[in-house]
């Protein structure tokens, strides 16, 4: 028997971040195409880690339960990394809401039930959560409490109240972030915790699906404007997710990271400010 690590997501930050903390490991790697949670397989079995490949779909509480069953046949489960989810250039508001913020809400729940204590979990969340207008004491209250099947009934995440794909996706990181400040709370009773990070522009697969986008001017822009002046790597996230998994984070748990180069400053404070 092993400690096991679920990563879902089979992405280059889950990636980066499996590398760092997943040696002597299980590490059981979930994502929706198949063929992708195999290629990161190969590539880090292939590196000397102990990695099986799963079908999962984070819009699915099921899928969920049938992985964490597989994951538990190896040991116990110590680590979450949770790094799946739709990009606003991938899909269009429903599957965003379904899978980036019903989906990690579920999953969440989930693994709480069954993390072994001394546990420990991060969610991959976003910039966009905090570059959006703030909601209301009570609009954040709802996210972060209301009962995984009833949050897609919530008045604020009505079609008729989202404006497009990246207000979708805002709404889904911003309930993230609360997720996991409620979630805190109950994984604090298995001794266990669980934090998000928010990245700003990686380098990846899907940040370059979002450069040759719609909205490809706007990130590049983005970043060229931030303090860094740069995008960033799976492997500086993976820094901040060494911190916050290992015991130097013992005392962080219920925290949201911003890893975005500045450009949120920007945003608000420099010249990336929306103008009028």
């Amino acid at each position: 028997m092993k400690n096991v690590m679920i990563l879902t997501g089979a992405g280059q930050i889950g990636m980066a971040i499996a590398r760092r903390m997943g040696y002597g490991m299980k590490i059981v790697i979930g994502d929706k195409k198949p063929e992708n949670a195999q290629t990161i397989s190969t590539i880090l079995n292939q590196a000397g880690f102990d990695t099986v490949a799963m079908e999962m779909d984070l819009s699915s509480r099921s899928s969920i339960q049938s992985i964490l069953a597989e994951a538990q046949k190896y040991g116990p489960v110590t680590m979450l990394v949770n790094a799946a989810g739709v990009s606003p250039s991938q899909a269009p508001v429903e599957a965003i809401l379904q899978v980036d913020l019903y989906g990690t809400a579920v999953l969440l729940e989930e693994v709480g039930k069954i993390i072994a204590p001394g546990g420990v979990g991060v969610t991959i969340s976003s910039q966009s959560g905090h570059r959006m207008k703030q909601l209301t004491p009570k609009e954040d209250e709802q996210l972060a409490c209301t009962p995984a099947e009833e949050l897609l009934s919530l008045p604020l995440l009505q079609p008729k109240n989202i404006r497009d794909t990246l207000h979708a996706y805002q709404l889904a990181k911003r309930c993230n972030e609360k997720r996991v400040m409620a979630e805190a709370v109950k994984w604090g009773e298995r001794g266990a915790r669980i934090n998000s990070i928010s990245p700003g522009i990686i380098v990846t697969p899907l940040a370059l699906d979002e450069f040759r986008g719609p909205r490809g001017d706007f990130y590049k822009n983005m970043f060229a404007k931030c303090p860094a002046g740069r995008p960033g790597t799976a492997d500086e996230v993976a820094n901040v997710a060494e911190l916050l998994m290992s015991g130097k984070g013992a005392f962080i748990t219920g925290a949201d990271f911003l890893i975005d180069g500045g450009a949120t400053a920007s945003y608000f404070y420099g010249p990336l400010k929306p103008k009028g």
